[in-house]
């Protein structure tokens, strides 16, 4: 659950702050990334783990609500859910602090016990919210069955386990990006360098997004830098999981990669253009109309 509090600027340390309000929101970077590719057009399940306190059935029926599949999205008792409290300042920047609750009690069995349901799967969108040994499941189950793995390494890890580069495609911002190669990710000159360091490291693609600089696309040794679309921003808070949910269901449906990041920047920019998280996240409608005036 995302609590949003909305101020002029974010604090800094020892800064006592008084926001204009607050907000609640249903959340978290993988039900955000399920939420975004259901509304694209996919066809989703997740897997994942909400606690038994107030917030745990407004979490699951949120995404039911958004047609995603929850066999196994598990409830475990006497933990807490996960809970995000966001800072969000007044031209949409964010600051975030996550608590993990019951994605930490996400096990390898959990993943094994959904290994026919990845074989069945054209993708497995993967984030850095719960256990390592788990994801690394996730992707190594999905490796054996020929599925596409898509990475969104998010929250930046501060000790990268190698194995969580070998993926199919890995699309961090320009911090996380930074914090992964130990490389400053400040215009698409350094951004390419970062993503040849990405392909050197495992991935086989790199989609690093930039802002308001636009998405730059590794993909085999050639670089595109995709132009952002412009809008509005009012809050980022959302923006980068409804990129990379459009972006793994849009791959999938057409297996053009440049195809889906064009597809996914629009994505992005109509959530960074609307307040909160889930709820600020476009139709595969709206994405394609936007598309469209694009074009024109």
């Amino acid at each position: 659950m995302d609590l949003v509090l909305r101020c002029e600027t974010l604090p800094v340390a020892g800064q006592t702050l008084i926001a204009r309000s607050s907000n609640e929101y249903c959340g978290g970077k993988g039900a955000n990334q399920a939420v975004a590719a259901s509304l694209a057009g996919g066809d989703v399940a997740m897997l994942g783990g909400v606690g038994d306190d107030a917030f745990a059935t407004r979490l699951v029926d949120n995404l039911k609500m958004h047609e995603v599949d929850c066999d196994a999205v598990h409830r475990f008792p006497g933990t807490a859910s996960g809970l995000a409290v966001i800072a969000v300042d007044s031209v949409g920047q964010n600051s975030i602090m996550v608590i993990p609750g019951a994605n930490s009690k996400i096990s390898t069995n959990s993943v094994q016990a959904a290994e026919t349901q990845i074989k069945e799967s054209d993708c497995l969108m993967v984030q850095l919210e719960t256990p390592s040994e788990t994801i690394l499941e996730g992707i190594s189950l999905a490796r054996r069955h020929g599925v596409r793995v898509v990475l969104d390494p998010a929250p930046a890890p501060v000790d990268l386990i190698p194995s969580f580069l070998q993926v199919n495609l890995i699309c961090p911002n320009e911090t996380e990006a930074a914090a992964l190669t130990q490389l400053p990710v400040t215009n698409t000159t350094e951004a390419e360098t970062a993503a040849k360091k990405l392909q050197d490291l495992g991935a086989t693609n790199v989609v690093i997004t930039m802002g308001s600089q636009g998405a730059l696309l590794l993909q085999d040794k050639n670089a595109v830098l995709v132009p952002a679309i412009p809008v509005d921003t009012i809050d980022t808070t959302a923006a980068g999981d409804a990129f990379a949910g459009a972006l793994a269901v849009r791959w999938a449906q057409t297996d053009d990669l440049l195809d889906a990041v064009r597809f996914a920047n629009v994505a992005g920019a109509i959530a960074a253009s609307r307040r909160g998280a889930q709820n600020s996240i476009g139709t595969k409608q709206e994405i394609d109309e936007l598309l469209l005036r694009q074009a024109k």
